[in-house]
């Protein structure tokens, strides 16, 4: 069997919503033929809320090395954990390659900074390395207009960095193509010597299975008769306030006929252990919406906490932006919660076909910032016909065959086919 390194600062118990990449990779990646080894940074170095009922839906052979990272300072200085472990995880991983056989180095990003690792890596071993793009890295960052900001700073820091760490790359990946394709334009000569392959997150049926083994249950919210709830779950993309506003100017003028609805954002705070952290209050009390039919909890929760809640709501509320690459992983969570699925996505967003075509919901569709309009006029129409649809939705009628092409073992399928193919270059 073929090995890979998996550098992934971030892994269970880590609570973040990126380490489902790298263990869903890991659990499904033998069943093709390659063993991964997972290099981390130990739990002690995290600042989010750790979840260990996570960390038991690791496979028990899977073999996890760990390292040590500097502590956060105060000032918070240099938070970021890809920084903070940069020279451990490296010298590390050099340790592992030189002592081991390994065939492949993958290191999914963000932590941004520990793509670099891979370069250093591959001149010292000669080992091929790859990059998952879960978040593109050189994009605007919100406010990156200012000239002296750290957002701008941070993305011009990404134009001078990017170059570096893909350059001698043999493969990158990406949650969807467009996370990667400006990678391809702003480094043509990659078209010659690395492969490219999208990937989205996939959904994984044992983990709604585990909620009823751990006995976990909600206490956000319960389900209620003559309510229907709706559950939004997961960060807020900058470039989704604007759909969102429009959604809430919909809401208002039609609230009587919708005096039954509620919708539920968990996680969507700008900082994720904050409980008081609104990001989705303010808009909804502008609108007179907040705790009549928006709530929100901002501190992110437990990744099995938020499936149990999916699996009380009445129905799935997924949000897209204004940016047509966005794949909402949430799409496949909605299904294998076996709840029907309302969203409102950029038209060239894939989750539209892959929702319309599992009837698994219903698609209000938007072509970006100039379609704005259109969910103001629309949304309370497909509201309209979404709360007509729930009585008749019928799990069984989810067609699971097309919905199978993007369960986490199909996507790890794909995964390894282009490892396949970098190991025999």
């Amino acid at each position: 069997m073929k090995k890979i390194l998996i550098i992934a600062p971030h892994f269970p118990p880590s609570n973040l919503a990126a380490v489902h990449r790298s263990r869903l990779f890991a659990l499904h990646l033998p069943s093709f033929g390659w063993q991964p080894v997972i290099l981390t940074v130990h739990e002690d170095y995290y600042e989010e809320k750790l979840d260990w009922n996570l960390h038991q839906l690791l496979p028990k052979e899977l073999r996890i090395e760990k390292v040590k990272a500097y502590n956060l300072t105060k000032p918070r200085t240099m938070g970021d954990i890809g920084l903070r472990a940069f020279f451990q995880l490296r010298e590390r991983a050099l340790e592992l390659l030189q002592s081991e056989k390994f065939d492949f180095v993958y290191i999914p990003i963000p932590s941004f900074y520990t793509a670099l690792i891979g370069p250093w890596l591959k001149r010292r071993t000669n080992v091929n390395y790859g990059i998952d793009y879960i978040d593109p890295w050189v994009h605007e960052f919100p406010g990156s207009e200012k000239l002296f900001s750290r957002h701008r700073a941070s993305s011009k820091l990404a134009e001078w960095l990017e170059p570096t760490a893909v350059k001698s790359a043999s493969l990158i990946t990406g949650v969807s193509e467009g996370y990667y394709k400006g990678v391809k334009e702003r480094n043509p000569g990659l078209q010659k010597t690395c492969k490219f392959g999208a990937m989205p997150y996939g959904g994984e049926a044992s983990d709604h299975e585990a909620i009823k083994k751990l006995n976990i249950k909600p206490y956000l919210f319960q389900k209620e008769n003559g309510l229907v709830k709706l559950v939004y779950a997961g960060a807020m993309l900058p470039k989704a306030y604007e759909p969102l506003e429009k959604i809430f100017e919909s809401l208002n003028e039609n609230r009587e006929l919708f005096s039954q609805v509620q919708f539920h954002f968990i996680g969507t705070g700008y900082s994720a252990n904050d409980n008081y952290a609104y990001n989705i209050k303010p808009l909804a009390e502008k609108f007179g919406l907040w705790g009549k039919m928006v709530f929100e909890y901002p501190a992110r929760i437990l990744y099995l906490d938020v499936l149990v809640h999916l699996e009380v709501a009445d129905g799935v509320f997924v949000l897209g932006s204004t940016e047509p690459h966005y794949t909402p992983s949430k799409v496949y969570q909605g299904v294998l919660a076996q709840k029907p699925i309302l969203a409102v996505l950029h038209s060239e967003s894939t989750a539209v076909g892959v929702i319309k075509n599992a009837n698994a919901g219903l698609v209000l569709a938007f072509n970006g910032v100039k379609d704005l309009h259109k969910l103001k006029e629309q949304f309370a129409s497909e509201l309209s016909d979404f709360l007509n649809y729930i009585p008749d939705f019928k799990p069984e009628e989810v067609d699971r065959q097309f919905f199978g092409q993007f369960s986490a073992k199909e996507v790890t399928k794909k995964l390894a086919e282009l490892l396949d193919q970098c190991y025999e270059k």
